[in-house]
């Protein structure tokens, strides 16, 4: 198969979350299964600082956006560890910035003539590149017009006839909503802004777009692709959602070991596997303890959590529990990540009141990511949605055992232990309360307090396999299908 994947983030050369990671991760797994891939991303300023080589191509283009002509023109690198070529659509004007989506907060008010320049360049890089295509594999909102655009305009073009599309959707929540008159900007006839196509309540809305024109449409969970056929995770586009059901399917992110591995990573104090993890363990514990200033006491449960400081990520939860009960808990706590100023506010406050129980970083850093993973116990992942998540993963290959709420990808990923026949890989509550997070976390000091059932328990996640290999032979079968009704549907 022939494939190219169009993603606005690409780990390692810029990521924002998740999308980057799969968008790094998966072509290369792919190109492993023998299939040919090429990705598309923006030419942002992080990819420029980046530090891996990139070149440019001597590929210009001239986009219409509008009732203006924008120029940009192509760079070109490999995805590290691969042979996988990743192109960049370079315009400084809509690139070069801080930021790669909002600034301070804000999303940028051209955000939408930004990514129709984009979805337009992909579509004309097929051309010049010369490339042949089998699918176009679409992320988020981002790279929503591409489907609409192959449906509408290059429908009979030569090369295109029997390109099939697929968009991804990472978080629905997230839907690229813009005044109708952003419109214009697309190009595409005002007949296709409609209820049923491309307008949301007055609005252009590219997700929508994306989902009504696609071939094939995933979510990167089974049940998150449920989910979000039904108010309220369905974010209003439920209707929609269900009308497309037979080609809506849901695959469950892999995790890329080659970067997630306590075996290999190069950001431990020690290195361990399934055989060494109870030594491995104790002195990435030990480090992390001294590295956040808490007291070095390896029998205390250390609980971490790394992310968004928001709702959607529980944290209205997780700051009950740590408000009513961090004097009467034995536990420490160890927080890494930004979001929402009141939590902001409120870990401040906690870390300086209980300097032995609850250390905080108010930042983001891959490598200290790391770190926590290894050196905390367990895991604290109470969401209120989550599409996937990719962090219950990493844990369990590093011994660290995941509390998660039973959300998405959380639910299709953990299974509740049960102390009696040694099964299950963690623990995991339904009802959104802090009285079931505080249950589940209780449950898990009880197992922890038992060595040899913790034990078994870290055992289970550590020798679960979650690589991108199985989700990639289902994405590969999945392209065969829709290449075949694109190909039946040209003819």
């Amino acid at each position: 198969m022939n494939i190219v994947f169009a993603s606005s983030e690409v780990a390692p050369f810029a990521k924002t979350g998740g999308l980057a990671d799969v968008s790094g991760a998966l072509p290369i797994e792919l190109a492993r299964l023998g299939h040919n891939v090429a990705v598309m991303m923006p030419a942002y300023r992080q990819v420029k600082q980046s530090g891996l080589p990139i070149e440019p191509l001597g590929v210009k283009f001239d986009i219409p956006i509008g009732n203006k002509i924008v120029r940009g023109r192509l760079l070109r690198g490999v995805l590290p560890g691969s042979d996988v070529p990743i192109f960049f659509v370079e315009q400084d004007d809509y690139f070069d910035r801080p930021e790669l989506y909002r600034l301070k907060g804000e999303d940028y008010k051209d955000n939408c003539e930004r990514f129709v320049f984009f979805c337009r360049a992909t579509l004309e890089s097929i051309r010049l590149l010369n490339l042949s295509v089998d699918v176009i594999h679409c992320h988020d909102w981002q790279t929503s017009l591409i489907p609409a655009y192959l449906h509408i305009e290059y429908l009979h073009c030569h090369g295109y006839e029997h390109i099939a599309s697929l968009l991804t959707i990472h978080n629905l929540a997230y839907q690229g909503l813009f005044w109708h008159w952003d419109m214009l900007l697309t190009g595409l006839d005002w007949k296709y802004f409609n209820w049923s196509q491309m307008e949301f309540y007055g609005k252009l809305n590219l997700l929508k777009t994306g989902i009504v024109f696609a071939d094939g449409l995933t979510t990167v969970s089974q049940r998150y692709s449920q989910e979000i056929q039904s108010d309220p995770l369905g974010s209003g586009l439920e209707g929609v959602l269900q009308q497309r059901k037979d080609v809506l399917s849901g695959i469950v992110n892999g995790v890329h070991y080659d970067v997630w591995s306590p075996a290999t990573d190069p950001h431990l104090t020690a290195r361990y596997d399934v055989t060494s993890w109870q030594a491995g363990k104790a002195a990435c514990k030990a480090a992390l303890q001294q590295e956040l200033g808490l007291p070095v006491s390896p029998q205390t449960p250390l609980i971490a959590l790394v992310g968004r400081l928001a709702d959607q990520k529980g944290w209205d939860l997780v700051a009950e529990v740590m408000r009513r009960w961090v004097n009467e808990m034995d536990v420490q706590w160890a927080i890494l990540g930004t979001g929402e100023p009141p939590y902001h506010e409120l870990l401040g406050e906690l870390s300086r009141n209980h300097p032995a129980k609850v250390a905080v970083k108010l930042e983001f850093s891959d490598p200290l990511a790391h770190r926590f993973e290894a050196g905390a116990d367990m895991f604290l992942m109470p969401s209120r949605f989550e599409p996937c998540g990719l962090n219950q993963m990493y844990s369990l290959k590093y011994g660290t055992v995941p509390i998660v709420r039973a959300a998405g990808g959380l639910d299709d990923t953990i299974e509740n232990f049960d102390s009696t026949t040694q099964r299950g890989n963690g623990f995991k509550f339904h009802e959104y309360n802090a009285e079931r997070l505080l249950e589940k976390i209780q449950e898990a000091l009880l197992v922890y307090a038992e060595p040899n059932l913790w034990r078994s328990l870290t055992l289970n996640g550590m020798r679960a396999d979650y690589s991108w290999t199985e989700s990639a032979r289902h994405y590969a079968d999945l392209y065969q299908r829709l290449a075949g009704v694109a190909d039946s549907a040209t003819v």
